[in-house]
């Protein structure tokens, strides 16, 4: 029997085909809408680039591979992955959602789905049993983030994945906090795996691009027709440039996690921060939880500063030199972010301060710099903010 890849080399090889045409060690950016036609219906495989293009294909082959899936698909943004998996359900089903999850997600359930008839329960899903209380005949989907976002809260996946094969409810885990380098949710149950590849898949903030991965073929079935009959596919170069980032999805992710935990430490021992979330700390209500289905903590700290005033957060913000003050994260260079303006402004304060994201409340996406760097940035910003 053929040994498995180990992950390392599985983002530099897995599931990669070298261009049949000159050998290329690079996947070519195929940038064509169409393609020749040896008789009407007769080609290689590949007729207009909406449904197909080959290098699309190697990136849905890798991110597959990474997530130990045996199908992946591409889609034009996270957002669009999320729409196509929804777009599964039929007016009537209900789906239980994670409470603090990612704005978009909630804006897109609520805002575009909800008038066709899906219902959405939002509720804390660190205890199952909150999850177990609201399933009934017509729930048909149960969507996690996990760690969220921005809370850091832990989904036992496990646990999840044990209800939902009890109820017959298909269980889709949002990876990309962690990204399969550290969480790979197949693995402990799931049954579709979503990424917003924009993140850390892609790694350098220069492409907008989804994926979905699945081990069921009539789930690859439906989802591959929503993604070639709603039409919301990835270019060939941001397929390309989220290849080329993969390659390196290993180094940087390790590079992520010991930073991030490094300024975790240092945020929770000063005196001016009145509270930090972070998957890593050992008191965090699900700690031995991540501990079991994650092999990092990833990158990602929020933490709300000592007076938990707004103006205070503000400063912070706006003092940060290495931190650029942007939305999005995963990038190589560190972000900060002021998730109740930015990333969760569409979510309703009250439903947003139901699971702690308060107005003081500062995202990190911990880059690859130095750290010490980093932490010479925020320890000159926190004093700033007392000016």
């Amino acid at each position: 029997m053929k040994k498995k890849m180990k992950f390392n080399t599985k983002a530099i090889h897995g599931g990669q085909i070298l261009d049949p045409a000159y050998g290329s060690v690079m996947t070519p950016i195929y940038q064509t809408s169409t393609y020749a036609q040896t008789s009407p219906g007769k080609h290689k495989g590949y007729e207009y680039s909406r449904t197909h293009n080959p290098t699309r294909t190697n990136f849905e082959r890798s991110i597959a591979s990474l997530e130990n899936g045996n199908h992946g698909l591409a889609f034009a943004s996270g957002l669009a992955a999320i729409d196509a998996i929804i777009k599964t359900l039929n007016p009537g089903d209900e789906i239980i959602s994670t409470n603090d999850l990612y704005g978009g997600s909630y804006r897109l359930f609520t805002k575009i789905f909800e008038k066709y008839d899906l219902k959405f329960h939002f509720v804390n899903m660190e205890d199952p049993k909150h999850v177990e209380a609201k399933i009934n005949s017509k729930t048909k989907l149960i969507w996690a983030e996990t760690p969220t976002n921005p809370m850091m809260n832990v989904v036992d996946i496990r646990s999840m994945s044990q209800l939902s094969k009890q109820n017959k409810i298909l269980l889709c885990v949002d990876n990309t906090f962690a990204t399969p380098y550290i969480q790979r949710p197949l693995d402990l149950g799931a049954d579709i795996v979503m990424h917003s590849a924009t993140k850390y898949i892609a790694g350098h903030s220069d492409v907008v691009i989804g994926a979905v991965v699945v081990n069921d073929s009539i789930l690859h079935e439906k989802l591959s027709f929503i993604q070639n009959a709603s039409g919301a596919t990835p270019g060939p170069m941001d397929c390309f440039l989220t290849l080329r980032g993969i390659k390196t999805l290993h180094l940087r992710m390790q590079r992520h996690s010991e930073n991030a935990e490094k300024i975790a430490m240092y945020l929770k021992e000063h005196k001016k921060i009145q509270n930090v979330y972070w998957a890593g700390f050992k008191d965090h209500k699900n700690y031995n939880i991540a501990k079991s289905q994650m092999d990092a903590f990833g990158g990602m700290v929020s933490f709300i500063p000592v007076d938990k005033t707004f103006e205070t957060a503000k400063k912070i913000a706006e003092s940060l030199k290495l931190f650029t003050l942007a939305e999005s994260l995963g990038g190589v260079e560190s972000l900060c972010c002021h998730p109740a303006s930015m990333t969760h402004a569409s979510i309703p304060v009250e439903e947003r301060e139901k699971s702690g994201l308060v107005e003081s409340l500062l995202r990190l996406s911990v880059g690859i710099e130095d750290v010490d760097d980093l932490i010479d940035c925020l320890l000159y910003t926190s004093d700033a903010a007392d000016e």
